[in-house]
């Protein structure tokens, strides 16, 4: 699903206009960015948490010549999920299997 189809789906359910679900869809994302971006998770509950998490730095392999590089230390976005999204994605893989 792309964002577009991600539109749609929201605003058939919550009987709002795509550009109004466009809006609020972007200014969400916005605020999870920056508050993510500042040092602060954002948990949702059943859902899952957003925050952001150190990465140390390791050694790397340029692909195109084997030569070995140094990568530096980074912040990267982390999100984990919650427990009911989880169960809910377990249960869509078992209908699946069972199908076939």
């Amino acid at each position: 699903m792309n964002k577009s189809e991600l539109l749609a789906a929201i605003a058939e359910k919550t009987n709002q206009s795509k550009a109004a679900t466009g809006e609020f869809l972007d200014a969400t994302i916005a605020v999870i960015e920056a508050a993510v971006a500042s040092g602060d998770p954002v948990a949702l509950v059943g859902f899952g948490t957003f925050k952001a998490a150190p990465r140390a730095a390791r050694e790397g392999k340029n692909p195109k010549t084997g030569e070995k590089i140094k990568i530096a230390a980074t912040t990267v976005p982390r999100f984990t999920a919650g427990a009911g999204f989880k169960a809910l994605v377990a249960a869509g893989k078992a209908k699946k299997a069972a199908k076939k």
